[in-house]
C-alpha cells in the first residue's frame, strides 16, 4: 500500500493495523487525514487481504480532533459574511455539503465489511469521539479521557457522534458530556460500556487488542462480515425488521462448507481454516 501522511499501515495474519502517525502534532485531523482514512479502508475491504482492522495511535494522546484548517481551507465557508460574490444561502448549502463529505469518512468505519477495533490513549477529543463511536469495539488505556469538544468551541459535533454515541452508552452521559464538555475518564467509560477494558499502558492496549483481531481473524470472515452487517441493522431498525431480514441474509449467504470446516475442527482440536472474503472488483 502506498505511504500516507498520517497514517502507517500495517497487514499482517489477516489483520489490518491503521496507525496515527502525528503523535508531535497530537494527530489533530488535518486535510489530508479525511482523504486518507476513507481511501486506506475501501482499499482493504477491495483488496479482502485483511479479516479485521485495527486503529491505534501515536504519541501522548489518540488525537486532539479536527484541525480548525479544514473548515478554514474549504472556500472561505466559516469566514463572516461579506461582499465575495455568495450569498448567504450558498455558503450554509456549501457547509452541510462540507460536513456530509466529512461524515463519509468516518461512515466507511461503520459499512466496511469487517471488524474495525480501536485503541485509545490519552485524549479522545471532538472528531475523535466521531471516529471511535463508528468502530465495533474500543479499547482504552488507564490515562485515557473522551470529550465531545465541539461545545468548548461554541459548536455542535456533526460528523457521527450524537447518532452513534446514543446508541452505545446512556443518553445522560451523552447529553452531559455534550452540554458540558465533561471529560469522561476511562474507568467512567468502561463503566458506561463506551470501552470493552481499560489497560495500565499502551503497548499493553495495542497487543491486547491486535491478539483479539487475530482471535476474529480466525473465525470464518463471512460469517463475521454477516454479523456486523445484522448488528447494524438492528441498531437502526425494528426487532421485526430484524427477524425478517437475518432469515432473508441466511437464505442467501448460508455457507455449508464453512460450517462442516468449523465443525471438523472443533472434533479434530485445529485451527479452522477459512476462505477469505472475496476482492471487490471495480466495474470496467
Amino acid at each position: 500500500m502506498e505511504s500516507f501522511s498520517c497514517f502507517d499501515v500495517d497487514v499482517t495474519d489477516g489483520v489490518a493495523h491503521i496507525i496515527l502517525k502525528r503523535g508531535d502534532a497530537f494527530n489533530t485531523m488535518i486535510p489530508a487525514f479525511w482523504q486518507e482514512l476513507p481511501k486506506i479502508v475501501r482499499t482493504l475491504e477491495a483488496e479482502a487481504k485483511a479479516r479485521v482492522i485495527v486503529i491505534s495511535s501515536t504519541g501522548r494522546h489518540f488525537t486532539a480532533g479536527m484541525d480548525l484548517g479544514v473548515f478554514n481551507s474549504s472556500d472561505g465557508l466559516m469566514a463572516p459574511d461579506g461582499p465575495d460574490g455568495q450569498t448567504i444561502g450558498q455558503r450554509r448549502e456549501g457547509l452541510r455539503r462540507l460536513v456530509l463529505e466529512l461524515q463519509k469518512t468516518f461512515n466507511v468505519l461503520d459499512d466496511v465489511r469487517m471488524p474495525v477495533l480501536v485503541a485509545v490513549q490519552g485524549g479522545c477529543l471532538g472528531g475523535g469521539i466521531d471516529l471511535i463511536s463508528a468502530t465495533d469495539m474500543r479499547y482504552c488505556t488507564s490515562d485515557a479521557f473522551f470529550c465531545i469538544q465541539e461545545i468548548n468551541l461554541g459548536m455542535t459535533a456533526d460528523v457521527g457522534t450524537f447518532p452513534r454515541l446514543c446508541h452505545l452508552i446512556p443518553q445522560g452521559w451523552v447529553r452531559e458530556m455534550a452540554y458540558t464538555g465533561l471529560r469522561l475518564t476511562a474507568d467512567k467509560a468502561k463503566e458506561i460500556g463506551l470501552v470493552n477494558e481499560v489497560y495500565e499502558t499502551q503497548e499493553e492496549m495495542v497487543n491486547a487488542v491486535l491478539a483479539k483481531a487475530r482471535e476474529i481473524a480466525s473465525k470464518a470472515p463471512l460469517a463475521v462480515a454477516g454479523s456486523k452487517v445484522m448488528l447494524n441493522y438492528a441498531r437502526d431498525h425494528s426487532i421485526q425488521d430484524g427477524l425478517d431480514y437475518i432469515a432473508t441474509w441466511q437464505a442467501g449467504m448460508f455457507q455449508p462448507a464453512d460450517i462442516m470446516e468449523g465443525m471438523a475442527a472443533l472434533q479434530e482440536k485445529r485451527a479452522s481454516v477459512y476462505h477469505d472474503l472475496q476482492a471487490i472488483k471495480k466495474a470496467p
